[in-house]
């Protein structure tokens, strides 16, 4: 059974993208391109990632199709430069050397089509002392600096941002970048390349700003005692009385002002310019927002300009009126879902399809990409011919 795939929308119609199965930044990286409208065509081998989670709700795998290459067996490598022939781009998230030992590395690629965009995606990198060594989101974050300024307690623990920072801002983010203006450039000059985007290269780079403050003096070598860090009184997240949270932003002066009047701490407001009352004001605070729930804090501050939100979980957040307003979320084959993001107003983006199933589009790609190897049928017929 093949996966219904509508005509592609977006600014990316027209593009073709093979991704070679990966868990993590790659895959979330090859949907961002497929959210946009490239024909995404992820090779998958048999047996699978062996990433544990059902392939029809994998939503990264949304808006692809998929084809079943087994890589190490003979012509396997073969059919996947057939794909890369035809294709724009290539994505790639194997540690460094694998590719080139599968047969399918930069070289190969580039060989069989000179303007390729072959999109690397690694932890560590192409290159270093640890280029080849295991890794996970934590530990590259770790080393960029990034985990050790993330928390509230300058003698406690950093918190961990779950894997959103490295594996996928400083990851996929940042390969999506790089692959689109590659992209550009081979379009314009007719020339190929390989972009490496490394997760500790796009975290490092994510914290440019802070780097800046660092150099000025306006930010402390440790966590907890900085504007946006969880160390400032009126930018972090407190707890109410039915053990919800409410996050407040209120950084500008019009912004605190109504904050406090709002939160009923008019007495307390003058600490905000004194950071040896910085302990006060977070304690009267804190014992505000303790007096009532969350949804009643959230009715408060609704609609004003004091930045304060109710800190909402992911079954919750779908359905804040705002953002079911703007279609934040949407749901597709029963899925509820982030929609494709950013917004074009030409060339809108969609969820077509679902979760690409492995294998299920072979012969539709074979026939479309006009890669007859892909299906040993079509190949029987076409060597008969």
């Amino acid at each position: 059974m093949t996966t219904p795939h509508p005509p592609a929308r977006g600014p990316l119609a027209g593009v073709r993208v093979v991704e070679l199965a990966g868990i993590g930044p790659g895959p979330f990286a090859a949907m961002l391109l497929a959210d946009l409208g490239a024909d995404v065509v992820r090779v998958d081998r048999p047996g699978g990632p062996g990433l544990g989670i059902d392939p029809a709700r994998d939503l990264t795998n949304r808006n692809k199709r998929s084809v079943l290459v087994d890589l190490k067996a003979d012509g396997g490598p073969d059919t996947v430069l057939d794909l890369v022939a035809r294709a724009d781009v290539l994505i790639e998230g194997y540690r460094p050397g694998v590719a080139e030992r599968l047969g399918v590395g930069p070289d190969a690629c580039l060989a069989r089509n000179p303007r390729l965009v072959y999109g690397r995606m690694t932890g560590w990198g192409q290159s270093g002392p640890l280029a080849h060594t295991a890794g996970h989101d934590i530990g590259y974050i770790a080393l960029t600096g990034t985990l050790g300024m993330i928390g509230p307690d300058p003698e406690g623990p950093p918190t961990v941002p779950a894997n959103l920072v490295g594996d996928y801002a400083g990851g996929s983010l940042y390969l999506v970048i790089g692959v689109l203006a590659a992209l550009q450039h081979a379009r314009a000059h007719g020339e190929g390349q390989v972009v490496d985007a490394a997760i500790v290269d796009g975290t490092a780079h994510l914290a440019t700003m802070i780097h800046g403050m660092l150099a000025a003096g306006g930010w402390q070598d440790r966590r907890g005692v900085n504007l946006l860090d969880g160390g400032c009184p009126f930018y972090g997240t407190y707890a109410t009385s039915d053990g919800g949270y409410m996050a407040v932003g209120a950084l500008e002066q019009r912004f605190y002002d109504e904050f406090v009047r709002l939160l009923g701490i008019e007495e307390a407001a003058p600490a905000r310019h004194d950071l040896a009352r910085w302990d006060e004001l977070r304690a009267a605070v804190a014992e505000r927002f303790r007096s009532r729930t969350r949804d009643e804090w959230t009715a408060v501050f609704e609609g004003t300009d004091a930045c304060v939100a109710p800190v909402l979980s992911l079954r919750e957040a779908p359905g804040h009126p705002h953002l079911a307003a703007r279609g934040t979320f949407v749901e597709h084959g029963g899925l509820v879902q982030p929609a494709p993001a950013p917004r074009f107003s030409a060339t809108p983006g969609a969820v077509r399809t679902g979760p690409a199933l492995p294998g299920a589009d072979t012969a539709d790609v074979a026939r479309d990409w006009a890669v007859p190897s892909l299906h040993p049928a079509d190949a029987a017929k076409e060597s008969s011919a």
